[in-house]
């Protein structure tokens, strides 16, 4: 034991100093101290130690400062700024001021009335009030360098309900953009018009008369409008594009950063292919507003033109024209709620199909190792079967419209010149030949856009399912309002439990029951029972997975409910019994999610997890690359490697959830040989079947059917505790057994593989 604890300490990881740790002088730690109290100024504790500088830095420049901030949930700016715009800021401004000697103050206010700036000492304590400085006194300290610090940006639009007026709303974000194609459209459908009326003037002015001095006339205007046609219809693409692309880009941010805060259990209920495939509902909503849509605006434009010239030309065949348009509406939405039946019973099957592709590519170790490919392949044909024959149904139930308005459409293009040369036969209208044929030109571009906006009913019944889809993922209410917005503590990993009860949903019995207890800071607490106990359900509360309990779970005396979610998760450390490794390098695995740390910090982590000595063996080191599902690591390695990233911020509370149970036993003792140094300095919470890793902890925790039965050290357990004694003999009978036959024989030194 002595030299577990002398091996624990030589090898512990370096604590956290003070903000000056990796800098050494006074200036460092002012610029930091004057982030922190920017920060407290708009409601947000900061932890200066959690300050990380850039390697070779001697001093933290605005940029790091800047990074720091926006990473802990505030917004911050890095740059160069002058007197008068420092004014303009307002008297509620906070900043961060880089002096000339190095060090830093902090911008607490602006008085435009005085015209001068409140800057605070960042070491003065919290009421003592700034001092007032004018643009002379400043500019002979200030660099002009500044770090503009706020609050994040209201959240109101994340926490809007997607739905159509939430994507209306986004596209409108860029008014000025859809005038520019609104403009370019009218333009276009003019011009478009304007060929016909040509046609009908050469028919009879220039043919009728031999007017040659008119038809140049008219060529000129011919060429002259097919050249702004060209280039305004070139624009009008390339402003379409440019919007879609926006409202694509803000569309998908928008549903990957709800779905990110969803909470853990979402996704636990849920499968895979499921959210899959509503998400990727969204490219049909990205069709339609930057496609139908626009071509709809194109066709309510070319109504809106031609119906008034059609009248003003042969009111007589313009209602002809009309009427039969109204019947191609109504065949259309005559059809309407079968389509609407068969387009919603497709998306459910197309769901399944999904679902079951998803959920094979991720268990296809386990499909092959079993021999259940004849199973999978005869599921999923089942799957395709069934999308195969709504999609069959739904083509049937769309031709019978798309067949039926046929003759109606072909009456529109061609037939109405048969009428139209009746009636002028006969003296009932006096259109001219010139203006027949017109007449025919406009009438068949009249057709068009009545007919789609017919169709667009079953556009808007598309439209509408696939925001219903996405919405079912991203309307879900998100993890919590506190995730960035809470208590950001020191953490030192005192965990306090005071009648805790939890119960998960649909379950009837709780999962906890009026659960109890306490744990210094800087222990190693075990947690043992059967399964079903309890074990892993604490540490999820731990790592405020699930929130919704009663009683207190206090972390160093503050209720975890309280604490900012995304530095508690951050602070933390966890291992899992099965992790999942990026596909990326062996150094991005370990430095996941710490862009400020280096390789010497991956180094260090991985040399206290055990890992360092297998990295070094690889082809490339810390720098080889893992292949997706890590196959070119043992589970031992893997392990070892998930370990190392919990540990690479050194973290001051460290939960391992069964984290050995998986590993053979050389693995499993080269990690039980490094608990001892990984749990130097930091509370560390081992969650495990197997007992004979936790007896050099310093509490054990036993729980049976959710309640606590004891907590003690082991020695202690093995003389009061019935339970953990069975468990204890269950796992070491043949040892017990052997021990008192005979001498147990000396334990084989195990190496490092």
């Amino acid at each position: 034991m002595e030299t577990g604890q002398a091996g624990r300490a030589e090898n512990a990881a370096p604590a956290r100093g003070e903000p000056t740790e990796g800098f050494g002088q006074e200036p460092a730690r002012l610029r930091v101290l004057a982030a922190t109290a920017a920060a407290r100024h708009h409601g947000y504790e900061l932890d200066p130690r959690s300050f990380r500088a850039a390697p070779g830095s001697e001093v933290p420049n605005g940029a790091a400062l800047a990074a720091w901030l926006n990473e802990s949930g505030l917004r911050a700016w890095a740059g160069r700024m002058r007197w008068r715009q420092l004014m303009k800021l307002g008297p509620s401004a906070s900043a961060v001021l880089f002096f000339h000697d190095g060090s830093a103050g902090l911008l607490s206010g602006i008085d435009p009335a005085r015209r001068v700036a409140l800057i605070r000492d960042p070491r003065a304590q919290p009421g003592e009030p700034p001092v007032p400085v004018d643009e002379l006194r400043l500019s002979e300290a200030w660099t002009g360098e500044v770090v503009l610090v706020g609050k994040p940006r209201e959240s109101g639009a994340n926490e809007a309900r997607f739905s159509l007026g939430f994507v209306f709303r986004l596209l409108l974000e860029d008014r000025t953009l859809l005038r520019d194609v609104a403009i370019a459209s009218v333009v276009n459908s003019v011009l478009a018009i304007l060929p016909p009326l040509l046609v009908m003037a050469v028919i009879d002015r220039v043919l009728a008369y031999g007017n040659l001095d008119t038809l140049a006339l008219l060529s000129l205007v011919w060429a002259v409008s097919v050249l702004y046609e060209t280039v305004l219809e070139y624009a009008r693409v390339d402003m379409v594009t440019l919007l879609a692309a926006r409202v694509d880009a803000r569309l998908n941010l928008h549903v990957f950063d709800r779905m990110l805060g969803l909470g853990l259990d979402y996704f636990e209920r849920h499968p895979a292919g499921e959210i899959h495939h509503r998400v990727n509902q969204l490219f049909l909503v990205r069709m339609f507003f930057t496609g139908r849509m626009f071509d709809l605006v194109l066709d309510g434009v070319m109504l809106i033109a031609l119906i008034p010239i059609l009248f003003a030309m042969s009111a007589s065949l313009a209602f002809v024209a009309m009427g039969t348009a109204i019947v191609l509406a109504l065949i259309t939405v005559a059809f309407m709620p079968a389509i609407r039946r068969v387009t919603r019973e497709i998306v459910r099957a197309e769901t399944r199909k999904s679902t079951h592709m998803v959920e094979s590519i991720h268990g296809i170790r386990t499909i092959k190792s079993l021999a259940i490919e004849p199973q999978s392949r005869a599921e999923w044909d089942l799957r395709v079967a069934e999308a195969a024959d709504w999609r069959i149904q739904g083509g049937r139930i769309g031709n019978w419209p798309k067949t039926l308005v046929i003759p109606f459409e072909r009456f529109m293009q061609r037939g109405i010149i048969f009428l139209g040369a009746y009636w002028l036969l006969n003296g009932t209208t006096t259109l001219a030949i010139g203006g027949l044929v017109a007449f025919l030109m406009l009438g068949g571009r009249l057709a068009a856009p009545l007919v789609s906006l017919a169709r667009l009913i079953q556009d808007q019944e598309e439209l509408r399912l696939a925001i219903a889809e996405v919405g079912l993922v991203v309307n879900n209410p998100p993890e919590e309002a506190r995730a960035t917005s809470g208590l950001r503590p020191r953490i030192e990993g005192g965990i306090r439990f005071e009648n805790v009860t939890f119960r998960y949903p649909g379950q009837p019995d709780p999962a906890l029951i009026d659960l109890s207890f306490t744990v210094p800071a800087g222990s190693m607490l075990g947690i043992v029972g059967k399964s079903g106990s309890g074990k892993s359900t604490i540490a999820r509360l731990l790592q405020a997975i699930s929130r919704d309990y009663t009683g207190f779970l206090r972390l160093d005396g503050h209720e975890l409910r309280e604490i900012d979610l995304r530095y508690l998760r951050s602070s933390l450390g966890v291992v899992l019994q099965d992790n999942f490794l990026f596909r990326g390098t062996v150094r991005g695995n370990i430095l996941a999610g710490r862009p400020g740390l280096t390789l010497a910090d991956a180094v260090r982590a991985a040399r206290l997890a055990g890992a360092e000595e297998f990295i070094e063996r690889m082809p490339a080191g810390y720098e080889t690359f893992l292949q997706e599902g890590s196959t070119n690591l043992s589970g031992g390695q893997r392990q070892r490697l998930a370990i190392a990233r919990a540990l690479v911020s050194d973290p001051k509370l460290l939960i391992l959830d069964e984290a050995t149970s998986s590993l053979d036993p050389e693995s499993e003792a080269l990690v039980n040989e490094n608990l001892l140094r990984i749990g130097k300095g930091r509370t560390m919470v081992l969650i495990t079947h197997r007992l004979s890793s936790l007896v050099d902890c310093d509490l054990i925790l036993v729980l049976h059917q959710g309640r606590l039965l004891d907590l003690a050290p082991h020695r202690t357990l093995l003389e009061r505790c019935t339970l953990y004694r069975q468990l204890w003999l269950q796992q070491n009978r043949h040892f017990d057994l052997q021990a008192t036959r005979h001498e147990a024989p000396a334990p084989i030194p195990i190496e490092a593989d």
